[in-house]
């Protein structure tokens, strides 16, 4: 096997790796090297680039949430417009060019196929630490199981996994998280779990759902359906929130983890959680030079010693891990600059200025450059399909996001739907595998599959495991508290980004009187775009609440329907295929 050194200026290290794995791909004619299987965004990165495309109104987008929620990182691939680079992988050559506001606008162009249905007792929607757990408890149990997860490599943000060039990665990065990922994935094809790389676009009632892979369009039958599908980085509207090298935490995570990429070489983090710092470290831990970490929340004092012990006592290991983190970055001489949040963030030649204030405050007290910006203010639930099945839902004011309403074994208010994991409300990787060991022991049941006697014990320690996680989440995010209203200031503040909806206009709609979200909506075009109001829907909820003086509430956010993200119209002409579930009704 030939060797050769794979370079490139944003790499985080030059890798070694067979010739037949480098891949000749371009950029508007220009050649790049890229590793087979990385995503079209992590070459791009790897190469310096930020800008991926134009809006319709002529604003420049790049890379932001990194996982396909946001939709601003579309590129033409090979003459196709609108594909998404934090999505598409990169097997073969390809012709990628920086979209301009010349080509269609609208969904993903191209003939869709209708493959046919599959079946399954169980479908797991998700393909994260809830979802992959969830799928071999029920799986072990004696159900069959089918797992739809939008990545071509399962795992999720927690256990996501380094791309097969990379793989297995060098001793000194082969991390738990890494290595318990490949552990459930071994797991679950041990035991007969069945995967499918594909979108859940709509659903005909819990038990039919239609998916899009590919160019392919595929029903899925389920008796039971568990839905894991995690969650996604909240988004705090600030002036240049939207400026090509403003990307998520979680995105810059990924970067570095899957791909060995370096979302920039001097990066500023600023939000609210502990995430931040592991991502601090890991970009330090791979060279870049980190500017600071900008914590929302107040620096602990006396104060914190009760959620310090309370967390304690509930995770010790992770509360020693979070101790850890704080150390090292104070060895490493990165600044935590606590009690701040982002006022704005402006371009500047070599990348971006960042203006600081401190929360709850108005002036601006220090100002930052930077090449790039990570931002990581907590996160949504993407709940999207839990509505669309019409699961009940209740407003958590604590965490400012809709929680499912659940049982104790994980079960909605559909008999026939389970969700874990983090798209129900935040609890935590851990919390998610307790939960999948108890929606995918409850899901089996159901159909007539006890599970043995070991199973039967490890579901008792899960429902032990999650009274502790939920202690500890508890605790921490008492020690994490910040006055964070997600309404922004600032009148020139993009809220929407899809539809480029400012919070002027916002106000300028406002001003008939008392506006529900529906009429706001077909006033401005807020989340009519291609996030559907994954990102500004929860802003606009609150500026109602904060307008009418009602709370917000399940009501309060944008009605769900089909398609839950933007897909080839082929696929809505397409009719669902009919195939009977597995087993009897």
């Amino acid at each position: 096997m030939t060797l050769v050194s794979d370079e490139a200026p944003w790499r985080a290290a030059p890798v070694d790796i067979a010739r037949a794995d480098r891949i000749e791909v371009t950029l508007d004619g220009r050649p790049l090297v890229a590793r087979r299987g990385e995503t079209v965004a992590a070459v791009l990165a790897a190469n310096g680039v930020t800008t991926f495309r134009s809006t319709g109104f002529d604003s420049p987008r790049g890379l932001f949430c990194g996982m396909g929620v946001c939709q601003d990182c579309l590129v033409e691939v090979d003459g196709r417009a609108n594909q998404r680079a934090c999505m598409t992988k990169i097997d073969a050559p390809m012709a990628i060019r920086r979209q301009r506001i010349d080509l269609p606008l609208g969904v993903p162009g191209g003939a869709v196929d209708a493959t046919g249905a599959l079946s399954a007792d169980i479908a797991v929607i998700g393909g994260g630490a809830a979802g992959l757990t969830a799928a071999c408890v029920a799986a072990e149990a004696g159900a069959s199981v089918l797992v739809i997860d939008e990545r071509p490599t399962p795992g999720g943000q927690y256990f996501k996994q380094p791309t097969k060039v990379l793989d297995p990665p060098d001793p000194g990065r082969d991390d738990r998280q890494f290595a318990g990922g490949r552990r459930l994935l071994d797991r679950a094809r041990r035991a007969g779990v069945r995967f499918i790389a594909g979108t859940v676009w709509t659903a005909e009632g819990p038990g039919l759902l239609r998916v899009l892979a590919g160019q392919s369009e595929t029903t899925v039958s389920a008796r039971r359906v568990i839905v894991a599908t995690g969650a996604y980085e909240r988004g705090l509207p600030v002036p240049g929130w939207t400026l090509p090298g403003v990307v998520t935490t979680g995105a810059a995570q990924t970067l570095l983890r899957s791909y060995r990429v370096l979302a920039g070489r001097r990066v500023l983090i600023a939000g609210n959680g502990p995430l931040n710092l592991q991502v601090a470290l890991e970009l330090a831990g791979a060279g870049a030079d980190v500017v600071a970490v900008v914590e929302a929340a107040a620096k602990p004092g006396p104060w914190a010693l009760g959620p310090i012990m309370r967390m304690t006592a509930s995770a010790p290991d992770l509360a020693i891990q979070g101790a850890g983190y704080v150390r090292r970055l104070d060895k490493l001489g990165i600044p935590m600059l606590h009690g701040h949040v982002v006022e704005r963030i402006d371009a500047a030649p070599g990348g971006l200025t960042v203006s600081l204030r401190q929360t709850g405050g108005e002036r601006v007290v220090s100002v930052h450059k930077a090449e790039r910006v990570a931002l990581g203010y907590g996160f949504q639930p993407a709940n999207e399909l839990l509505r669309l099945f019409g699961c009940r839902h209740a407003f958590d004011a604590a965490h400012g996001q809709l929680a499912t309403v659940r049982d104790a074994d994980c079960r909605t208010s559909d008999e026939t739907v389970f969700a874990a994991g983090d798209c129900t409300g935040l609890g935590g990787a851990f919390a998610a595998i307790s939960e999948g060991i108890i929606a995918g022991a409850a899901a089996a049941r159901d159909l007539g599959h006890a599970g043995s006697k070991a199973a039967r014990e490890g579901l008792a320690r899960a429902r032990k495991d999650l009274r502790r996680h939920r202690r500890f989440q508890q605790a921490l995010w008492s020690l994490y508290a910040a006055d964070l209203p997600l309404a922004p200031c600032a009148p020139e503040t993009v809220v929407c980004r899809c539809e480029e909806v400012t919070l002027g206009e916002i106000d300028a709609a406002l001003e008939g009187g008392d506006v529900g979200i529906g009429a706001l909506k077909r006033a401005t075009r807020l989340g009519m775009g291609r996030c559907q109001g994954r990102y500004c829907a929860p802003v606009a909820a609150e500026i109602l609440a904060r307008r009418t003086g009602r709370p917000v509430a399940e009501l309060s956010f944008f009605a769900p329907r089909g398609p839950l993200k933007p897909i080839p119209i082929g696929a809505i002409a397409t009719p669902a295929a009919e195939a009977e579930p597995e087993g009897a009704p």
